[in-house]
């Protein structure tokens, strides 16, 4: 399924005109060339072997309750499905029954989409991964046929849900699928029950099964793909979407002495919704952490999820008591020179006593001409070093909209680009423990 797919969501002539310049050389312009109404994200759904524990691990891990669920106990014969909110931050993750459960009742899937084979292949492929990017948008239907007329290769045509939500999914790249949903009757208060404001087929959890926990995470910032090649796939996104460049990195910008990457960044009209892309470079000392992710997931896919916390102080400290008891544990903190420095860089956005708890928790500060970015990152979450979480907390940028409503403009602070070279860094340390073994025991490889 993995070299297919892949295949499949590449585009064989792209469009010329994108060429990386890098940082310093990148001017910042918004177009508003979305091809369709998009609203915000809407979740991620991880494909997995067993939902019922990945679910509960990045539950206690994260600080989010398991709300909703669809399983043998809703009626669902094909896949066990677990929601996980916090804030407006929703995680699905969804592992398949045997098919003979079934048989040929396929429309006991809440997942319409969802296929047993694929779901198989996918996780003997990638193991634990997110399988879909969901955006909500105006109209799932128009944004699926605008995708298509504009290049984007379909997973899914449009279906309804129960004559109240619209699904549709177009290949994003690798295995990942950007799914669209859109709502009938959307309310702006949404219905207590998940069949309402989730998907239609999804029941909330008992109480006794869900433990009300809450470490302030709020919602999804961006969801950050590994590709091989970056020209063509920002060129594939960039012309089914209508998204535009936000912000772009090359290897000279962001590496260390020993490996690099190129980024770029995409956005929406309201740059609530990011997509950012990386692919690996080549020629330095060691493997590109691209690279080793790409070999490990065989195949491109998402690297990393960043959730925002109204505190992270908080969300950190809570986090970091479980990382030995089933929580997550956290990349190497930066060395104490870092932190000295900090001052400078944070200028009076942070207290002294601020700095000192960011040091104490192993957060990064960086900032741009707008705002600043505090952030962290997990250690890789499953058994491959591929997909790992970001924590990050925006401040500053704070605008008003046209009816008054005080809101954080998108990608406030940027995307830590004085923080790359520690980033890097801290996963080299780490991906040299995963040879240390090999090194010593060439005849054990």
């Amino acid at each position: 399924m993995g070299k297919q797919s892949e295949n499949a969501a590449q585009v064989s002539n792209p469009a010329p005109g994108f060429k990386l310049v890098g940082f310093a050389q990148f001017q910042r312009n918004n177009p508003e060339s979305d091809r369709f109404r998009v609203k915000r994200f809407h979740h991620i759904e991880f494909w997995c072997a067993d939902a019922t524990n990945t679910a509960r691990r990045f539950s206690w891990g994260l600080g989010m309750p398991i709300v909703a669920k669809s399983d043998l106990s809703t009626g669902n014969l094909t896949h066990a499905s677990y929601l996980l909110r916090s804030g407006d931050l929703n995680f699905l993750f969804t592992a398949p029954y045997s098919p003979s459960i079934a048989g040929n009742l396929l429309n006991t899937a809440t997942i319409p989409t969802f296929s047993h084979s694929a779901c198989h292949s996918f996780s003997a492929s990638h193991g634990l991964a997110v399988r879909s990017v969901a955006i909500e948008v105006e109209d799932a239907e128009l944004a699926f046929t605008a995708s298509v007329a504009n290049g984007a290769k379909p997973s899914s045509p449009p279906i309804v849900l129960a004559n109240r939500a619209v699904l549709a999914e177009v290949h994003l790249y690798g295995d990942v699928v950007l799914r669209y949903i859109s709502y009938k009757n959307s309310s702006p208060n949404p219905q207590p029950y998940p069949d309402s404001w989730f998907l239609p087929g999804f029941e909330p959890m008992d109480e006794l099964s869900s433990y009300p926990l809450d470490f302030g995470i709020r919602r999804l910032d961006h969801a950050v793909g590994n590709v091989r090649e970056l020209a063509p796939m920002v060129e594939y996104v960039k012309g089914f979407t209508g998204f535009h460049e936000f912000a772009e990195f090359t290897a000279e910008d962001v590496g260390t002495s020993e490996s690099g990457l190129n980024s770029v960044v995409l956005a929406s009209n309201d740059e609530m919704v990011l997509l950012p892309m990386n692919e690996p470079v080549f020629g330095t000392k060691r493997k590109s952490q691209i690279q080793t992710y790409l070999e490990h997931n065989e195949g491109p896919g998402v690297q990393h999820l960043a959730l925002v916390s109204e505190d992270i102080f908080k969300t950190l400290r809570e986090m970091r008591r479980r990382s030995g008891v089933g929580g997550f544990e956290f990349m190497p903190s930066p060395p104490p020179t870092y932190y000295r420095n900090l001052k400078n860089r944070a200028g009076d956005v942070l207290s002294d006593e601020q700095i000192k708890e960011c040091e104490e928790l192993g957060i990064l500060v960086d900032r741009d001409d707008q705002g600043t970015l505090l952030q962290i990152f997990t250690k890789p979450v499953g058994d491959r070093p591929t997909i790992f979480v970001e924590i990050i907390q925006r401040i500053g940028c704070m605008v008003k909209d046209g009816g008054g409503k005080v809101y954080q403009k998108g990608g406030c602070g940027g995307f830590g680009k004085g923080n790359f070279s520690e980033l890097f860094k801290s996963i080299e340390d780490y991906e040299k423990t995963l040879e240390a073994k090999r090194i010593a025991d060439p005849a054990a490889v």
